[in-house]
């Protein structure tokens, strides 16, 4: 299993000109083969930075999300946005085991 994490922070109000198009990433990124979860959420304590989080089956369905269509859209318009910063990271989750489990 593949894991991707990371924020973004926008400038001042462009986070509502984001939501849309994070919203078309998520329905359409969840549909993809390999994809076990996708997710963004708004930062409660700065609103202008959103927290990302990912699950992929393994690294090639990680490499095929990067060459959709609708990705690269998604990455058109974040590119429009003027980010102030980000920061993604790749991990291997094979060797991952469960701390606590409930």
């Amino acid at each position: 299993m593949i894991l991707v994490e990371g924020w973004v922070r926008l400038r001042p109000g462009a986070i509502e000109q984001f939501m849309p198009a994070a919203e078309a990433q998520i329905r359409a990124s969840r549909q993809e083969p390999g994809c076990l979860d996708y997710a963004c959420a708004r930062d409660l304590l700065e609103p202008n930075t959103l927290r990302i989080a990912e699950r992929w089956a393994d690294e090639a369905a990680l490499q095929a999300h990067f060459q959709t269509a609708h990705t690269a859209a998604f990455n058109k318009i974040l590119a429009g946005l003027a980010m102030e910063a980000a920061s993604l990271h790749v991990y291997d989750g094979a060797h991952k085991r469960a701390l606590i489990e409930r």
